[in-house]
């Protein structure tokens, strides 16, 4: 039999698909970024967030964000005669990312340059603007940016990497501190056993002496989550004879060594693919102390509260993304005869998504400028106490929810991987971690509950929603009645609840002060009065979609 000459044809043109969210300038298409800013810092140069918009919005960077992704970190235990090395390998585009992130100061901006008094909120911006092109690098960046007032319980270790820790020249040699560019630092706090409740751990802390770098320990135990373990240095929790202590642990030590921390395994995480985090145990390794024994929670929170601020930054961060590339990909896309973004529904859900956005970055900048203000506002320092488990918890609560009605716009298209191009997924893989990772919801609702008993915690959140009065009589009910709140919370069971009031209500007397009517109204009307379904999408007929959607993203 004779089969019949198969002729190839071309089936069709590749057309109605959008082009990458990519060569965009992330800083100037943000608008409710830049208006945060200009509430919160007046007078800020943008000239350096300007130049990192546009670098992180470059198809190059995106490219090295996808590639890291894909490519995941590689543990070597042991090289191939049999040594011991507890090396993690990177591919070449982590590396880039990395550079690019010390290059642009986002590890140490408020240590080491001239104080503008807005130190803390230009650092959060460039932040947000970085997570939008790749999050999960910014692990080690965060903790090497939170740790410095924690570390400086140590003055003599302080004094010696100091310099290392606020460089912005990147080096990943696995060296000792005084022969490197630039040192980065993690944590290692969790165990098996215990999880967020550090005070469970086991790891035994035996004192060895005093030298430079003062009262000196050996370690001997393990570590569940052990961050970013190609890092230099790591601050951890052991039981000291004192009781719970933090140390002060580098891989490479005073004479040039490798430290006894072995690295058992990689974690395989749902998202975070760029990031290494590990299993370790520590055999006899060496410490040194960093405070007073038995004050170790205490001393290593220090560094705690600095990555829960960065926890709410990565989520909006990456809010604004997953709705820039929604938008991007609505204006594009055509079905049933018009633009997506045309469609009355997809208008509706877009410009819950922005208003979501827009509120979680208002809230996320207004937390950092509290950092900034604290050491000489009272006002400012119970606020930062109050606002980063509150927007810790809200923040990154909202951001798994956000992601996947923001996948939804671009349909089975956002679903797919297809070689790590998929942006979409990959941030709604990245969703979960800043919720989990630095206490999850109920661990910061705690925390709430520990702040608020202090006995100006009430008039502080009063004083905060003052200039919001007679706005909407929707804040004004929930404003009046918080303190009140405030005052009487008596239960854990109710903490939760607090903290989701507590953040709509700030956040809606932010964006009275940095957003147009049009989206302080919105706002308010489907958050605290109740015109609003159960997802997003289900805004009021009054709302005013076209002014909401047009400040999102230019066209």
């Amino acid at each position: 039999m004779t089969l019949p000459t198969v002729t190839l044809a071309r089936t069709h043109d590749v057309f109605n698909q959008s082009t990458p969210w990519a060569d965009v300038n992330l800083f100037t298409t943000n608008q409710p970024l830049q208006d945060a800013l200009r509430l919160h810092a007046p007078g800020l140069g943008v000239a350096g967030l300007t130049a990192l918009g546009a670098e992180m919005g470059s198809a190059e960077m995106l490219t090295h964000a996808r590639l890291a992704n894909t490519h995941k970190p590689q543990l070597r235990t042991h090289d191939r005669f049999g040594h011991r090395t507890d090396v993690v390998e990177f591919h070449p585009s982590y590396h880039a990312l990395m550079g690019a992130a010390l290059r642009h100061g986002l590890h140490a901006t408020p240590w080491s340059r001239q104080d503008t008094g807005h130190a803390h909120v230009e650092r959060a911006a460039g932040f947000m603007l970085f997570t939008e092109a790749e999050p999960s690098i910014l692990c080690p960046v965060s903790m090497s940016y939170a740790v410095t007032p924690a570390l400086r319980g140590n003055g003599a270790v302080w004094a010696d990497w100091n310099k290392g820790l606020t460089s912005t020249q990147y080096d990943p040699r696995l060296a000792l501190f005084s022969q490197k560019s630039a040192l980065t630092m993690g944590m290692g706090m969790t165990e098996k056993q215990g999880g967020s409740d550090v005070r469970a751990n086991t790891t035994q802390a035996v004192p060895d002496g005093d030298d430079a770098w003062g009262a000196r320990y050996r370690i001997t135990g393990h570590k569940w989550f052990f961050s970013a373990p190609m890092c230099d240095a790591f601050l951890i929790l052991a039981q000291a004879p004192g009781g719970l202590t933090c140390f002060f642990l580098p891989r490479v030590l005073p004479d040039d060594t490798v430290n006894a921390i072995r690295i058992q395994r990689l974690k395989d995480k749902l998202g975070n693919h760029a990031n290494a985090s590990s299993e370790v145990e520590f055999i006899d390794a060496m410490a040194w102390r960093v405070g007073e024994e038995g004050r170790g929670v205490v001393q290593i929170l220090e560094m705690g509260t600095m990555t829960r601020l960065d926890c709410a930054l990565g989520t909006s961060g990456l809010m604004r993304q997953a709705l820039s590339i929604a938008l991007h990909h609505t204006r594009q896309r055509s079905a049933f005869g018009k633009k997506l973004i045309e469609q009355p529904l997809m208008r509706n859900v877009l410009a819950d998504l922005a208003l979501e956005s827009e509120a979680a970055t208002a809230l996320s900048i207004r937390l950092a400028s509290a950092f900034d203000k604290k050491a000489t506002s009272e006002h400012e320092a119970v606020m930062a106490r109050l606002l980063t488990p509150v927007a810790k918890f809200w923040v990154c609560k909202r951001g798994s929810v956000f992601a996947q009605e923001a996948m939804e716009c671009l349909g089975g298209n956002g679903y797919v991987e297809e070689g790590g191009e998929g942006v979409m997924a990959r941030i709604y893989r990245e969703m979960p971690l800043n919720s989990i990772w630095e206490g999850a919801g109920n661990i910061m609702a705690l925390d709430l509950m520990r702040a608020v008993r202090r006995a100006d915690a009430a008039a502080a959140l009063d004083a905060e929603l003052a200039p919001a009065r007679g706005a909407h009589p929707a804040l004004d009910r929930l404003a009046g009645a918080l303190p009140l709140r405030v005052d009487a919370m008596t239960t854990e069971a109710e903490a939760r609840r607090l903290a989701q009031d507590v953040a709509l209500a700030v956040q809606a007397a932010l964006l009275l002060r940095s957003a147009p009517g049009a989206v302080f109204r919105a706002f308010c009307d489907s958050r605290l009065s109740g015109d609003w379904g159960y997802s997003f999408g289900t805004l009021g007929a009054g709302v005013n979609l076209d002014a909401i959607l047009a400040r999102a993203l230019p066209a």
